[in-house]
């Protein structure tokens, strides 16, 4: 008997150690897009935020002397509300909270709290470091600053309340651009490439990596900038993906690549 329950404590003891080794993470799903449609862009407008809102395309422009946020109607491109930023701030990344929506930008520390319908500044929040790309998963706000590192803030204050660094196959992942929060994870532009990885904010381990390349023709692609801009379509498992002065909007779907 005595044997039998030293085999029984020894066995616990080793499942115990077990169950408490992390298991290995599994690699990026490899995906692509699949262009259901495209749609105007302003070729004028250097994107660093998209997000889709019923009807109305939330669209956030950066350079300095040239920033502002915009409400456009997807299909046409035509251009409902705008409002420009002080000539001294570079716009970055945007996102609606209710009647709200949070503006980013660049090196200014500063993020503008703003009517939502009428696109008016409520007030501004500090933060330290860059910003770059912001979205809402429901709960808080997801923020980027060109990192591996994504910060969480409460959506009302702007105050930090939590960060994760971001890895695949155990390496970091930085360079994180504009952010779409969706229940399947964090969508991130990568700066100056063709790539949009999803992001478990849980871990920060990247779940999928989307190649976005050849999007644009050669001669489209002339005069313009990187891919970035990423808005989910309400309802569905489609995006809308653009990029700085791109002359179209792709509406897509992505998919596992074989």
């Amino acid at each position: 008997m005595k044997v039998l329950l030293a085999v029984i404590v020894i066995t616990a003891v080793v499942s115990a150690a077990c169950s408490s080794t992390p298991r290995p993470t599994p690699p990026p799903a490899n995906m692509h897009a699949q262009v259901l449609a495209t749609m105007p862009h302003d070729t004028g407008a250097f994107t660093e935020g998209l997000e889709l809102v019923g009807s109305d395309l939330y669209e956030g422009t950066g350079l300095e002397g040239k920033s502002d946020v915009r409400v456009t109607d997807p299909a046409t491109g035509a251009v409902k509300k705008r409002v420009a930023l002080p000539a001294s701030m570079f716009g970055e990344g945007i996102t609606v909270v209710g009647d709200k929506l949070w503006q980013l930008t660049y090196q200014d520390g500063v993020a503008i709290q703003r009517d939502r319908n009428t696109l008016a500044e409520i007030r501004r929040a500090r933060y330290d470091g860059e910003g770059w790309g912001l979205c809402h998963d429901g709960e808080r706000l997801v923020m980027s600053n060109g990192t591996d590192q994504l910060t969480f803030r409460d959506p009302d204050t702007f105050a930090q309340v939590g960060q994760v660094s971001v890895r695949a196959d155990g390496e970091p992942v930085a360079m994180l651009n504009e952010l779409e929060c969706t229940p399947a994870g964090v969508y991130a532009n990568i700066w100056q490439t063709d790539t949009i990885v999803r992001i478990d904010p849980r871990s920060g381990d990247v779940t999928a990596s989307v190649d976005l390349s050849g999007l644009l023709s050669a001669a489209e692609r002339a005069n313009t900038d990187v891919l970035n801009g990423i808005a989910a379509v309400p309802g569905t498992d489609e995006f809308l993906v653009t990029g700085k002065n791109w002359p179209k909007i792709f509406r897509v779907k992505f998919v596992t690549t074989r």
